[in-house]
């Protein structure tokens, strides 16, 4: 798949190269040409210099042909402007936006564009939030048996209270984690966008659990 990367500070460059060596294309957007530096030699994705709000620095990038965004510059402003320019003019529903107001978090989640904030941040959330698909195994008990997981499902599971993803999957949501903080959640919890699921379960059953969280088909499990 081909995704685009907004920033090329040390959060951007590293994901472009994880998002290289895992076979995908990229293209990476920096206002400073000099950015690029922090890119590996061999890189051999676009470099553009220009605005990731500016729509025909987005089209050079690829945009139009791209399934994941991230906007992960030094700007909260400049991240939030570029993620919605991206989802309400290309129609790209993998998008994420790095952030350092923590307090404007729930203003992004309610316009659907999930976000990381910096301190909390990782490659691997941000990575997993551009590349939904599968459980990552957080924690195991030591006999390997029993998992921890964060696992990705379906939008079309959005809406639905935890009682009924249970009883669905047959796994135990252990917590959500919505807008930076932990919830324990009751049966009647409703899940939101931008809610990151995560449930434990046998190791053994991990595979068909995810199958059924990405699968959901309309009117059904």
């Amino acid at each position: 798949m081909h995704i685009v990367i907004m920033g090329c500070g040390r959060v951007g460059s590293t994901i472009a190269h994880i998002l290289e060596d895992q076979g995908h294309s990229v293209a990476v957007i920096d206002q400073d040409a000099d950015a690029f530096r922090k890119l590996r030699s061999g890189f051999k994705g676009r470099k553009i210099t220009g605005y990731g709000f500016d729509r025909d620095v987005l089209i050079e990038a690829g945009i139009e042909e791209a399934e994941a965004f991230a906007a992960v510059s030094s700007g909260d402003n400049s991240n939030i402007i570029s993620a919605r320019v991206v989802r309400e003019s290309f129609g790209i529903q993998r998008v994420a936006a790095r952030i350092y107001d923590p307090r404007r978090a729930e203003v992004y989640q309610r316009l659907g564009i999930p976000t990381v904030a910096t301190v909390r941040w990782t490659a691997d959330q941000m990575l997993r939030t551009l590349l939904p698909d599968g459980a990552e195994s957080l924690w195991r008990d030591p006999t390997g048996k029993i998992v921890l997981a964060e696992v990705a499902y379906s939008e079309r599971w959005l809406g639905e209270k935890v009682k009924v993803l249970e009883q669905a999957t047959g796994a135990r949501i252990a917590f959500i984690a919505r807008l930076g903080q932990a919830l324990m959640p009751e049966p009647g919890t409703v899940l939101q966008e931008g809610d990151l699921l995560h449930v434990i379960a046998q190791e053994s059953d991990l595979e068909r659990i995810t199958a059924v969280f990405a699968k959901r088909t309309e009117g059904g499990h």
